[in-house]
């Protein structure tokens, strides 16, 4: 399990459960680790999910991003929910915007 501290300072942890959960659903993942847990600590954009839920994005290139849902459950705590590679971003739900 490794953990990264999010934009609003909460550690987000990333168990192994979750990391096979989000490669077994998401096979174009597989080899993205890194990038999965750097997105969190570091993103582009941090868009408004479900049910309180954060979207943290990063740009990957021309026109691909990495997305990773997350929760914080308190100012102490937080997991990663999944991951995914998009082509969009619903601007219309950013909360924050790296500048």
């Amino acid at each position: 399990m490794d953990f990264v501290i999010s934009r609003r300072g909460v550690p987000i942890r990333l168990t192994e459960e979750r990391w096979f959960h989000i490669v077994e659903n998401h096979d174009d993942l597989a080899g993205y680790y890194d990038q999965v847990l750097e997105t969190v600590e570091n993103p582009d954009f941090i868009l408004a999910g479900y049910g309180g839920a954060l979207i943290a994005v990063r740009a990957m290139g021309r026109r691909k991003y990495v997305a990773v849902v997350y929760r914080e459950t308190s100012r102490n705590d937080g997991f990663v929910i999944t991951a995914y590679f998009t082509s969009k971003i619903a601007k219309s739900s950013i909360r924050w915007r790296k500048r």
